[in-house]
Order: C-alpha cells, then sequence, then structure tokens
C-alpha cells in the first residue's frame, strides 16, 4: 500500500497568481492545471461564469513533495488558517474508507467519501482538531 501526505493550498480566487508565485520562489514546476471550466460538465449543478477561470485543481512538484492548490468555489471562502489542508493519497479504497471513518469521529465531514471522475473514492474532512484532509483514492491499475 503506498500513502503520500501533500500540502494542499485553498485559494479565494488567487491560486492562479499564487502558483505563478510559487513556481519562481521554490523553483518548483506546473504538472497540473485545470480550472472549474476545463472539468466536464455536470447538467444537475450548472457551472457559474465567475467559476469558469478559477482553478479548480493545480499540482506542482517541489523537490520530492508535490505541493497542490484549488480556490474556493464562488460563495465559498477560506479564511487565513484554514486554506491549508493536507491530501492523503491512497491507492486502496478500503484504506481510504478506515482513514475517512476514523478522521470523521468527533469532526466534520465537508464532502462524504464518493466517486468522482477524478478518483474512485474522494472526500473531505476536518478531524476533531481542526485539521482538515481531503482522501484521495488513487485509480488502481
Amino acid at each position: 500500500m503506498t500513502m503520500r501526505l501533500s500540502p494542499y493550498l485553498m485559494m479565494n480566487g488567487n491560486a492562479k497568481e499564487a502558483i505563478q508565485f510559487y513556481e519562481k520562489a521554490l523553483d518548483a514546476k506546473v504538472l497540473f492545471n485545470q480550472t472549474f471550466g476545463e472539468m466536464p460538465e455536470n447538467p444537475e449543478f450548472p457551472l457559474p461564469e465567475e467559476a469558469k477561470d478559477l482553478v479548480a485543481h493545480a499540482m506542482l512538484k517541489v523537490g520530492e513533495t508535490d505541493f497542490m492548490f484549488s480556490d474556493t468555489f464562488p460563495g465559498q471562502t477560506s479564511q487565513s488558517g484554514d486554506q491549508v489542508t493536507i491530501c492523503i493519497s491512497i491507492n486502496e479504497i478500503e484504506k481510504s474508507k478506515r482513514i475517512f471513518e476514523t478522521l470523521s469521529q468527533g469532526g466534520e465531514v465537508k464532502m462524504p467519501l464518493q466517486e468522482a471522475f477524478f478518483s474512485p473514492a474522494y472526500g473531505i474532512v476536518t478531524d476533531k482538531f481542526g485539521v482538515t484532509f481531503q482522501i484521495y483514492t488513487e485509480v488502481e491499475k
């Protein structure tokens, strides 16, 4: 089983600027960058015009570390102090479920662990200590 922890910054509409800044400051390499407008459309949840150019997900490589970014969706905000989350990348769905359920005890589920177009099991939970984790299950190959 493989597991990694990666810092994930949730930005308030300035993720593109932050990516450029950290790319220069940390000699980072952009591995992936996708806006909400570039994601597959979901007819049940039409995308607001103001969200189309916001960063849905980006990944930079800083040395050996993945450094991830996203803008908050319109209507949501992050405050200084809660914009940094920890992304746990796992390649086993059952392990993802167990970790998510354990972190949920006494905490708050922000997004239930569920299948997404980019992961067979993805969810967001803030644990009882106020630390927010994103559980990302990598597609098993």
